[in-house]
C-alpha cells in the first residue's frame, strides 16, 4: 500500500503516537511519502524510516492509495486541496481540537491502520464548492470542502451583497458578510452564524448571513445544482473572499459565482465511526441529567 502523509506541527505529547504510526507503517511494509514541510518538522521530533519519500504542492499523487491527514479539521481541509480531482481517500488523525472531519483519535492509530490494511472501511463522498471569477483569486485552487464566504475587511463598515440564484435575484444582504456552506461545512462557520445542521449526503448549499443588519433575514437552504452569484458594494474598495481557511482581498468589481464542484472529497469512514455519533460527541448533545430518566 502506498500512503501519503500531510500534517501540521503538533505538541510533544503526540510524539509517541506519531512515532508509533511510522513504526507500524514500516512494519506493514507500506510505501510512505510525506509532504516536504511536515517531513522537516518530523525529522526534529521523531525517528523517521530511511528512504522516506517527500512531495510538495503541485506534485502528482498518482499511485497513492490512502492519504493520512495529521492535525485538526483545518489540516484535512488543506489536504483536500492537495488531492483535488484524484479523489484519493483521506483519513484524518486528530492532533487538533474539535475534529468533526479528523475523527481518529491519536490513541486509536493502530486500530485505524488495522482497519485500513484489512479493508474494513467505507468511503464517504463529500460535495465540494467551486468558485468561478473573472479574475484569479485563489491561485488556481478554487474549490473547498466547507464554505465560501464574502466578508467585510477588519476596519470597514458593513457590505451589501446582492445575491442571485441561477441568474434570478434573491436578496440584498446588508451584513458583515455572507457564507455559502456545503453540507460538510454546515457544522463550521455557517453554524456559528445561526445556520442549520445538514446531513453530509444531502445535495444542498446553506446561505447564511454574517451579523445581518436586517433581523428578518435568515439562513436559507438551496439546491447544490444551483449557481449562486454575487455583486458586492461597500464604502471600502475591497472585501475579503475566503474559501475554507484561505482568504484574499478582492476588488468590488470582481464577478464571483459558486457552484458544486465536478469531483468530490473522498473521506475514509471506519465502521465504528458515523456522523451522528460524531455530532453528539462534538456538540455535547445529551449531556442532560434527564437523558436516562426513562431507562
Amino acid at each position: 500500500m502506498k500512503i501519503a502523509i500531510l500534517g501540521k506541527p503538533f505538541g510533544e505529547e503526540y510524539e509517541p503516537f506519531i512515532q508509533n504510526l511510522f513504526d507500524e507503517l514500516l512494519r506493514r511494509k507500506a510505501e510512505v511519502t510525506v509532504v516536504e514541510h511536515f517531513s522537516l518538522f518530523l525529522s526534529n521530533r521523531i525517528n523517521l524510516p530511511t528512504g522516506l519519500g517527500t512531495f510538495s504542492r503541485g506534485d502528482k499523487l498518482e499511485g497513492v492509495d490512502i492519504v493520512l491527514s495529521i492535525g485538526g479539521d483545518g489540516t484535512l481541509l488543506d489536504t483536500v486541496t492537495y488531492v483535488g480531482a484524484l479523489q484519493i481517500p483521506i483519513l484524518g488523525i486528530n492532533t487538533g481540537r474539535l475534529g468533526f472531519l479528523a475523527t481518529i483519535a491519536h490513541d486509536s492509530i493502530n486500530l485505524a491502520l488495522d482497519a485500513l490494511f484489512k479493508g474494513h472501511y467505507n468511503l464517504d463522498d463529500r460535495a465540494l464548492i467551486r468558485v468561478d471569477s473573472d479574475q484569479e483569486i485563489f491561485d488556481g485552487i478554487n474549490f473547498g470542502l466547507n464554505e465560501f464566504s464574502l466578508l467585510k475587511r477588519d476596519s470597514s463598515a458593513m457590505i451589501a451583497v446582492h445575491a442571485y440564484i441561477d441568474g434570478e435575484y434573491l436578496n440584498t444582504y446588508w451584513a458583515d458578510g455572507l457564507v455559502v456552506a456545503t453540507p460538510t461545512g454546515s457544522t463550521g462557520y455557517s453554524l456559528s452564524c445561526g445556520g442549520p445542521l445538514v446531513l453530509p449526503q444531502t445535495n444542498n448549499f446553506v446561505i447564511s448571513p454574517v451579523c445581518p443588519h436586517n433581523l428578518n433575514v435568515r439562513p436559507m437552504i438551496v439546491s447544490d445544482r444551483s449557481v449562486i452569484s454575487f455583486e458586492v458594494e461597500g464604502r471600502s474598495s475591497t472585501y475579503l473572499a475566503t474559501l475554507d481557511s484561505r482568504s484574499m482581498p478582492v476588488d468590488m468589481s470582481v464577478q464571483i459565482a459558486v457552484r458544486r464542484e465536478a469531483f468530490v472529497a473522498r473521506l475514509v469512514k471506519l465502521h465504528h465511526v458515523n456522523f451522528l455519533t460524531t455530532l453528539r460527541g462534538k456538540l455535547n448533545w445529551g449531556l442532560d441529567k434527564r437523558t436516562n430518566i426513562f431507562k
